[in-house]
């Protein structure tokens, strides 16, 4: 008995031990901004503030340049002037700086606010996004495969990438508390729907990518080779392969942000080839056809008329517990590109029959944005409405993902 109660004990300190330490990184807020980084300068000034100053204004003007080039922009970048650019630049990001008597060089990142640079750049209306997926970045290392049992170069990579630029909606865990438990390199091999789907429900996602980085080392602190694979869904299916090398341990996170670079645009061409789409196995809820629900209550009419034309007070007693009807409390994500999508958004949940109020809790403009609906039928029901106004619908406990 004192045996077992050692063990117990002891499994409880080992559980404890798994889930407490210093492990996981929480990612940075993505609220659709454009960054561009790298953006090498080298001036001189007046004094040193002076030197510094006009070293970011260069860092502004050819930052939009680049924009301007990355965004498919036909021809030079049109000039702007200074006060303009101040206008639209949100952040300067110091990657590395020296600052002398009179001398600046440095190398910045400048981040471009999304509601004022879009309109240059042609970018108006709404923007499809995918639904939300979970990131799993799986990290194989000295013959080990880690996610988030400690921390590493490739989830603090992860988290600091600006997802609101792509078109897919990616969901970052933090990677602390019990998410080294849930989230594991073995995870990958499971193909159980239940499990999947219970992980899934858990951080709001309708499907998942598997990110995976291998490294490998000549010597400590010398020159690092990475591979790098893009997979995705329950059943851990290839999308793309790359090889990157980075000339030091120092030069590791400049290969790590372009390696999640071009992953991304491996996922955003899968989303464009209707690759990169929830797995309906994973959709606990069938999909409704609402011409089919409208037909038989057609057909249900008549003869529910013809039983109620009974007056008096036995028939009001009679039909009294037959107003009882269930009321549900539903979360619903949906994509927010911009202000005009939130707007759309609402106005589409107000507008369908039974939805007594739909109250935003969360709006997030270039991202996903929640609101809380409550409806006077159930779930299925309220799902198969919105696929009736041209919403694709994926449902989950008690939470319905939408997108256009």
């Amino acid at each position: 008995m004192i045996g077992l109660a050692l063990l117990a004990g002891l499994g409880g300190a080992a559980l404890v031990a798994q889930i407490e330490g210093d492990r996981g990184i929480p990612p940075i807020a993505s609220n659709g901004d454009f960054e561009v980084r790298g953006i090498a300068v080298n001036v001189s000034g007046d004094n040193a503030e002076d030197a510094r100053s006009n070293g970011w204004r260069e860092a502004q003007r050819k930052g939009w340049e680049k924009l301007w080039a990355s965004n498919g922009s036909g021809g030079a970048a049109p000039g702007l002037d200074d006060a303009t650019l101040d206008s639209m630049v949100s952040a300067i990001v110091v990657e590395n700086e020296q600052i002398g008597p009179r001398r600046y060089i440095a190398t910045l990142g400048v981040i471009f606010d999304r509601a004022r640079t879009g309109e240059r750049l042609g970018m108006v209306g709404a923007r499809a996004r995918s639904a939300p997926v979970l990131v799993i970045p799986v990290l194989y290392q000295g013959g080990v495969a880690t996610v988030f049992e400690t921390r590493t170069p490739w989830q603090k990579a992860w988290a600091e990438y600006r997802t609101g630029n792509s078109a897919v909606d990616y969901v970052r865990p933090a990677g602390s508390g019990s998410d080294s438990l849930l989230l594991t390199a073995g995870q990958l091999d499971r193909r159980s729907r239940n499990w999947w789907r219970l992980i899934l429900d858990e951080f709001g996602s309708a499907d998942v990518i598997m990110p995976l980085a291998r490294l490998e080392r000549a010597y400590p602190g010398g020159p690092v080779h990475g591979t790098f694979t893009a997979r995705y869904g329950p059943d851990n299916r290839f999308l793309g392969s790359f090889t990157l090398d980075a000339k030091s341990e120092a030069d590791l996170p400049r290969m790590l942000e372009e390696a999640i670079g071009r992953l991304d645009r491996i996922y955003t061409q899968a989303l464009a080839d209707g690759q990169l789409r929830p797995d309906p196995t994973l959709s606990m809820v069938p999909d409704v056809d609402a011409k089919l629900i409208e037909q038989i209550i057609a057909t249900q009419a008549p003869a529910r008329a013809a039983t109620t034309t009974t007056t008096g007070p036995q028939a009001e007693a009679s039909a009294a517990p037959t107003t009882a009807a269930v009321t549900s409390n539903v979360t619903v994500q949906f994509a927010t590109a911009d202000a005009a999508a939130v707007d759309a958004g609402m106005a589409a949940l107000r507008s369908i029959s039974g939805v007594r109020s739909a109250v935003s809790t969360s709006i997030a403009i270039g991202g996903t944005s929640v609101m809380r609906v409550t409806y006077a039928g159930e779930i299925d029901a309220l799902a198969a409405a919105l696929r009736a106004q041209g919403w694709r619908v994926n449902a989950g406990s008690g939470v319905l993902s939408i997108r256009k």
